[in-house]
C-alpha cells in the first residue's frame, strides 16, 4: 500500500451526500489502517446511556455524579456491546493501541476501573463498537466521493461539542462542507 494512503491518525469526514444512516455527517477517527484494511470510532454520535450505565454493566462501582453522567458514543456498527476509550496521554493499561504519539485507543476494563475511580487520562472518550473496512473498502469508498481524510486533532476529538465536529474537523482543512458538490471527479 503507498505510504500516502495510509489513514492512521487521521478523521474520516462523511461528505454530505453519505445518507448512511450509521455514517451521515459523522467524524471518524482512524486508528488503524494498512493493507488489510482499516478500523475507527466515531467520536460525534452520542448514545442515549451515560457512563455510569456502562460502568454498572462491568460492575465498576463510581460514586461521581459527573462521572457517570459522561457522554458515551456509538463508534460505529461493529460490534456495539464492546467499549473503546480514546485518550491522551497514552498509559498504561491492558489492551491499548498507540494510534499517535499523542492518542491512544484502550479497550481493557482497567480504563474503565481508573476512570471511575477518578484517575482517567487527561482526556478520554468513551465509545461502544467501531467502524471496520476490508481490505481496499476504505480507498474505493474515498474514491466514490463518500469521505473526505484530513489529519486529527486532539482538540476536535476532546474538546470540541459533538455537534459541531463535523464542520469543525472539516475547517482545520480549511472545507467549508456546505459548499462542496455531490458530484464525483476524478483527473
Amino acid at each position: 500500500m503507498p505510504e500516502q494512503l495510509i489513514l492512521t491518525d487521521h478523521f474520516l469526514i462523511a461528505m454530505p451526500a453519505l445518507h448512511d444512516p450509521n455514517f451521515f455527517h459523522s467524524v471518524t477517527y482512524i486508528c488503524e489502517h494498512n493493507a488489510d484494511g482499516a478500523m475507527g470510532i466515531t467520536i460525534n454520535r452520542p448514545l442515549d446511556i451515560a457512563l455510569g450505565e456502562i460502568l454498572r454493566q462491568t460492575e465498576t462501582p463510581c460514586e461521581d455524579d459527573a462521572i457517570n453522567n459522561a457522554t458515551i458514543f456509538l463508534g460505529g456498527p461493529v460490534q456495539n456491546e464492546r467499549g473503546f476509550v480514546i485518550h491522551r496521554p497514552h498509559g498504561e493499561w491492558d489492551a491499548s493501541l498507540m494510534v499517535s504519539d499523542e492518542i491512544c485507543v484502550t479497550s481493557s476494563k482497567d480504563i474503565l476501573e481508573a476512570i471511575a475511580a477518578g484517575k482517567a487520562p487527561q482526556d478520554c472518550l468513551v465509545a461502544l463498537g467501531y467502524a471496520g473496512w476490508s481490505e481496499g473498502q476504505l480507498e474505493h469508498e474515498i474514491a466514490e466521493n463518500a469521505w473526505i481524510s484530513v489529519p486529527a486533532a486532539g482538540n476536535i476529538i476532546f474538546n470540541t461539542p459533538y455537534n459541531q465536529c463535523w464542520e469543525a474537523a472539516a475547517a482545520q482543512a480549511g472545507i467549508d462542507l456546505n459548499r462542496l458538490s455531490n458530484d464525483i471527479g476524478h483527473a
